[in-house]
This record gives C-alpha cells, structure tokens and sequence, in this order.
C-alpha cells in the first residue's frame, strides 16, 4: 500500500478503470436479457423459467455472498477481490455459451452472480477513499456509469451479433475481455492506507459481522434508503430485462434493430441522467444535505409514469423516443443512494455497507423483478396471448410507487442520523 497521498489525476484514474469494471459487469448481465428469446427458442422454456434464470439464479449467490465478501474487503485488498471477481464473472459468461441444457445455463448464471459478488461494494469503499465527501456523489455517479453503458452495449452487442455469431459465440465475445481488464487492475491500483482491524477467531469474526448489520439497520434513513431503492430496483431490472422480448413480441422488430435504436438512444439518455443526478445532489446538498434523497425520490417518481408508458404505446417509435426523458430522469436515485450510505457509515465498514445496500437494491431488484414479471406473463399467457408480457411488466412497474414513499419517509430521519454519524467520527 502506498504512503503518499493520491493526486487528483491517479484518483481519476483509478475511478475510471473501476467504472470500466463496472460497464463489463453489466454488460454480461444485460447480453443475457437480449439473448433470452433464442435461448428460450432452443430449450423451449416458458417466460416463467427464463425469469428464473434472468433473476434468482443469478440474484441468489450475487446477494447471498456480496455482504461477506464486503466484511472481508474492508479486512484486506478490495482490489484484489474486485480483480477476482471480474475473472469469475468473465470466465462464467464466456461459459455460459457452452451450456447444452437449461440447468447448465443456470450454472453459468450462478457463476456470474458469484463473480460480481465482488464487484461493486469494494470498489464503492476504494472511491470513498480516494474522493472527499463533498466529490463523492459525482464520483460514485462516474463509477454508476456503468451501469447505462453496460447496458448499452449489451443491448448492442447482443443484438448485432446474434446472427453472424449465434447466442453461444456472443457470450465467449463479451466474456473474454472482462480477464484482461482484471490484469490491469490489480497491476496498476493502489490501496489507500486503512486502519488495520484486529484479529479475532471465528467466532470474532462472526459477531462483528452480525454487529456491523445490526448498527447499519438501526439506522433509519438507511432503512429507508434500501427499502426505496429495493422497490424501484425491482421495477427498473425486471422492465430493463424483458424489454427487448416485448420489442419483438408485441412489435415485431428484430434484436438488432431493437439494439441500434432504444439502445442508442436509452443509453445516451441514462448517461446523461446519472451525470446530471450526482452534480445535483451534490450541489443542491451544500444547501441542505435532505436534497439528496430528494433528488432520488423525483428519479424514481417521474420515472414511473414514462416506463409504464413505453410498455403501453401501440407506436414503437413512440416507445424509443420516450426512453429519453425516462432514461434522464430514471438513472439517477442509485448513485445518490449509494453517496448517502456512504456518509452514514463509519469508515471501517464502508464496503460492508455498501453490501448491504446492494443487497437491498441490486439483489432484491433482479432476485424479484424479472422473475414477477416472467411468472405473471405466464399466468396472463392464457388470457392474453404474446400481450401477456405487457401486461406484467406494467403491474410490476407499477410497485415503483412504494419506493417513492420509503424514499420520502427518509427524508425526515436523514439529519439526525447525519449529525450521529459526523459525532462518531470526531
């Protein structure tokens, strides 16, 4: 570990290959989503089954390891275990392309969920570390970059590629050059010196897990924040993942066309937005610091309405353009969630309680979104034919509303719990 302050440059820097990390997360989860329809085609499975895999097969180990893998980056090298990581999860998408059965798929899909594990909650303590707080909803707004390119490009590379390669070739395609990054990263990042923790037996170890759980959840602003976020995640993820099936189904348009148009135009919109969300939390919160949560509450109350919205247009036209105003005003609650936790957490459990919040958010989103809307087109398939999927996905959407209100509920704790935090620190 290094001695010497970072400069503003190499913090930059390190920002930057932790974002590109993250862009090459996401896009090996969003390829899947455009690959679903040939997928189901060759092992004929029903929108249920594929909600499964599109959900809990990953969500399950992703969820159910992503604390303990935090507790132990902020014990040892967060840049290692994100290194780690970014080779589990590349290596199990690239297999994904061998898998000659459903259960193999979702043996691939475990292995992408135990990979990314390591992803985000190490790399959101290394940015709490190198950016001060009053930087660090941009900063985190960088790093959630990831999010709407990795998505962009899946939906593009899944679809462009699909015929020339075949669902199987895609996946080795996106797999391979998540190892490469890895390399780079753990060869040219730094740790940030931190108080080393003391070391315990096993069963030390497991109290101070459990007592770092118990301290983040009596706090109630961060309660709320991962209530509200859960909600919201689990409308947006389950929308995002069976988007490009409606486009086909109830519109008839192809994967590379679906891909070169909302695609495109979605993730330059999202983009934007979560740029926009993190410089106007962060300037609104020298004001007052409640405008965060504000911030996030509008993201997801106005983004409700435009997504229910591009469900429910007859016009596909229609439905891409309005992936703009839903993609600015959409993508901007969880990088300002994220900053807010991080200014609640004392500073030897950052990564673990970004975990947790993760946990909340990115695991209870995709561990329920996609399979409630899949399992629900399946009970409306019957009724409704190819319609069906519209249909769930606007019911499902429609939840998005008890996000707003937990969001909103924080607001009035956020103060107080602010003022405790600062006190701990002094």
């Amino acid at each position: 570990m290094s001695e010497q302050p970072p400069s503003r440059a190499y913090a930059r820097y390190v920002l930057a290959l932790l974002a590109a990390s993250y862009v090459v997360n996401y896009l090996d989860r969003y390829v899947f989503s455009m690959l679903a329809g040939p997928i189901q085609q060759e092992f004929a499975i029903s929108d249920g089954t594929m909600g499964l895999l599109l959900g809990p097969a990953f969500a399950l180990l992703y969820s159910g390891l992503g604390v303990p893998v935090a507790w132990l980056a902020d014990r040892s090298s967060r840049r290692d275990l994100i290194s780690l990581g970014l080779v589990v999860w590349s290596a199990a998408t690239a297999l994904t392309g061998a898998a000659r059965a459903t259960w193999q798929v979702a043996l691939a899909r475990i292995g992408v969920g135990v990979g990314e594990a390591a992803g985000a909650a190490p790399a959101h303590a290394l940015i709490a570390d190198y950016f001060p707080p009053e930087r660090r909803a941009t900063a985190l707004a960088v790093f959630q970059l990831g999010v709407p390119i990795g998505q962009m490009l899946g939906t593009l590379i899944g679809g462009l590629l699909v015929v020339p390669l075949g669902w199987r070739g895609v996946f080795a395609a996106v797999g391979v050059p998540g190892i490469a990054l890895a390399l780079l990263l753990r060869t040219t990042i730094r740790e940030p010196l931190r108080p080393a923790p003391a070391a315990g037996s096993l069963g030390v170890v497991l109290r101070e897990f459990g007592e770092s759980a118990a301290l983040l959840m009596r706090i109630p602003t961060f309660v709320a924040i991962a209530l509200g976020g859960m909600f919201a995640s689990l409308a947006g993820t389950g929308f995002g993942f069976w988007l490009p099936q409606l486009f086909v189904r109830s519109h008839g348009m192809s994967l590379a066309s679906f891909g070169m148009s909302y695609g495109i135009v979605n993730g330059a919109a999202a983009v934007t937005g979560t740029l926009l969300a993190g410089v106007l939390a962060d300037r609104l919160a020298r004001r007052d610091p409640r405008w965060r949560l504000r911030v996030a509450a509008a993201s997801v109350a106005l983004s409700m309405p435009l997504l229910i919205a591009i469900c429910a247009v007859p016009d596909p036209r229609l439905a891409v353009w309005l992936s703009v105003p839903s993609g600015i005003v959409g993508a901007g609650y969880a990088p300002v969630l994220f900053a807010i936790a991080q200014s609640l957490a004392p500073a030897r459990v950052r990564a673990f309680t970004s975990s947790l919040l993760i946990l909340f958010i990115t695991g209870g989103g995709m561990l329920f979104g996609p399979s409630a809307i899949g399992l629900l087109s399946s009970l409306l398939s019957p009724s409704y034919g190819a319609e069906s999927l519209r249909f769930a996905m606007i019911a499902v959407l429609a939840t998005m509303s008890f996000g707003v209100i937990a969001l909103v509920a924080g607001g009035r704790s956020l103060m107080g719990d602010l003022a405790r935090a600062d006190r701990e620190r002094c």
